[in-house]
């Protein structure tokens, strides 16, 4: 691993002021520590967010629950204001990897990492979520803007994530075995503002597909959802599955959430 300055502050203020010329944060280290250790990242600074107490927690704002940036993937699959008042978003944390990855993992890593099979993108596209950091507030539907790229700007600090009370929601993932992201995952959400579908794992970055949501606003049920033929432009191809093939499952992963939603 490369040689680099190590700096732990214990305030969010402080983080940002650690953050000068080439540095990274560090948030549960699940995707950054390992880059380093295969070389695929350097940075000359890490500020470790993890002594940062008030960018860990959970708590209701009205009807949002607003979940702390350092917040890990198993204190949100175990919240009862989250399985309370998005139980889908507790479901989705509590798949994600193995239980030391939820244990260490959090959700402002998970999005500011932005890798484009992982499943909280999906959560925040799905939900109309909103990402607040500490220089302002961006929208969920325009903070990933492709391949690991987000809209933060350097030295930009992730504070929390608010997430509207929905309760008719569901997220569906066909998983790779090994690694357990997605080669897809569906979010498919009933909203204040109509029926929202997210997809992760099947292009460069999350998206939302219109045509099973126009689909499903006339028709919510699982048939309308696979009977939407999508588009395979765009999305990728590999060794676990070529676009068509993805394309082909978006619909299937859909009508499987839609499914789960009426049976709620």
């Amino acid at each position: 691993m490369y040689t680099f300055d190590y700096q732990r502050p214990n305030s969010a203020s402080a983080a940002a002021s650690a953050f000068q010329g080439d540095t990274r944060y560090l948030a549960g280290g699940q995707s950054l520590v390992q880059a380093m250790k295969l070389r695929l990242s350097s940075s000359e600074r890490l500020v470790d967010l993890g002594g940062v107490a008030e960018l860990k927690g959970i708590c209701m704002e009205g009807s949002n629950v607003v979940i702390g940036a350092m917040t890990t993937h198993a204190a949100v699959a175990a919240s009862a204001d989250v399985k309370k008042a998005v139980p889908a978003l507790a479901e989705l944390a509590g798949g994600i990897g193995d239980q030391m990855v939820r244990n260490m993992g959090t959700i402002g890593g998970s999005i500011a990492n932005a890798d484009p099979a992982a499943c909280y993108p999906a959560g925040i596209v799905g939900l109309g979520a909103t990402i607040k950091t500490n220089q302002r507030t961006i929208s969920g539907d325009s903070f990933f803007t492709g391949l690991y790229e987000t809209a933060l700007k350097p030295g930009e600090l992730i504070v929390s994530v608010s997430f509207p009370s929905v309760t008719k929601a569901a997220y569906i993932k066909y998983k790779q075995p090994a690694s357990r992201f997605a080669l897809v995952g569906v979010f498919v959400a009933q909203t204040s503002a109509g029926v929202r579908v997210a997809v992760t794992g099947a292009a460069g970055s999350v998206f939302r597909c219109k045509p099973i949501e126009d689909a499903l606003a006339k028709s919510f049920t699982p048939e309308a959802a696979k009977a939407v033929k999508v588009s395979a432009d765009g999305l990728n191809g590999d060794l676990h599955g070529s676009a068509a093939y993805r394309a082909a499952m978006i619909s299937v992963m859909a009508s499987r959430a839609v499914a789960v939603v009426l049976a709620r």
